[in-house]
């Protein structure tokens, strides 16, 4: 009996050492050097515009968001802008009146299209900007036009109403393969696609470059700009940022991409992979919050 009383100590023991092992997540550099959370605030207050790329459904994405941009906004004396992907232009008037208070949560639900993993996800950020009273930009285009462009082809933005062109970027918009990121996404579509797949690649466009345009207009001198939006926006430095860069080349941007690995040690992104100011490495069996 006590042979057995040991060994199941020993058991547990050994589990809580192992889970007393096991990061949560691990920063590192442009350069692959491991850097720490504070490190990472320290360094990003001195830019003008800081894009934090997520996993939409990963919990530890999330957590750190809000974290890091509650110690920003010390580091920053509330010199912040916040904005997201996951808001769109048209609902701009809604999540100011939410802010302000004119809105309880229930109202902003019903009259917003908001994102299923909303109260959990972005909820407490919008929250954040709203204690705090901070501007939170709306950024993306109105998912209709995203989707008919898709469907039908860049052009098909010349019949959009007059009105309706201030939820979107100016006309005409770039649209090339030479934008990080582009090409892969026309290759997933495969060479059967033809024309659906740069009408693919047209419909991602107009999300960057409304989102590049939403920043931009309210950029405010000795404020941080902090972007929330999907990896794939701004890794490699396309998407919304390569939209950015040409309407300003000039700006401080920093990105934060993520990667996920089964290596429990968190180890740098393997060799090949294009890095940015800092790249946020997380285990793959981390929490999803849907």
């Amino acid at each position: 009996m006590t042979k057995y009383i040991f060994l199941s100590v020993f058991m547990l023991q050994l589990s809580i050492g192992m889970a007393q092992d096991a990061k949560p997540y691990q920063f590192y550099n442009k350069k692959g050097k491991a850097v720490n959370f504070n490190k990472v605030v320290h360094s990003l207050a001195t830019y003008d515009v800081v894009f934090f790329g997520e996993h939409h459904n990963n919990a530890i994405h999330h957590w750190l968001q809000l974290r890091l941009t509650q110690e920003l906004y010390k580091k920053k004396n509330g010199q912040l802008v916040l904005g997201a992907e996951m808001f769109e232009r048209d609902n701009q008037s809604q999540l100011d009146d939410y802010l302000s208070g004119k809105l309880d949560e229930k109202s902003l639900k019903d009259s917003m299209r908001l994102w299923s993993n909303f109260k959990t996800d972005y909820k407490p950020l919008v929250d954040f900007a709203k204690d705090e009273h901070l501007r939170f930009i709306a950024t993306n285009i109105p998912r209709r036009y995203a989707s008919i462009v898709a469907k039908k082809g860049l052009d098909s933005l010349n019949t959009v109403a007059a009105p309706e062109k201030k939820y979107m970027m100016r006309l005409p918009v770039e649209v090339t393969l030479e934008t990080p990121g582009y090409p892969e996404m026309k290759e997933m579509m495969g060479a059967h696609a033809g024309e659906a797949a740069m009408n693919f690649v047209a419909a991602q466009a107009v999300k960057d470059a409304t989102m590049a345009e939403s920043i931009f207009e309210n950029l405010e001198s000795g404020k941080l700009w902090i972007h929330y939006n999907g990896d794939y926006h701004s890794k490699q430095y396309g998407g919304t940022v390569w939209y950015l860069k040409k309407l300003n080349p000039n700006l401080k941007i920093a990105v934060i991409s993520v990667f996920e690995t089964d290596d429990t040690i968190l180890p740098a992104p393997k060799s090949g992979s294009i890095l940015t100011e800092y790249n946020l490495v997380f285990p793959s069996d981390m929490t999803k919050t849907y």
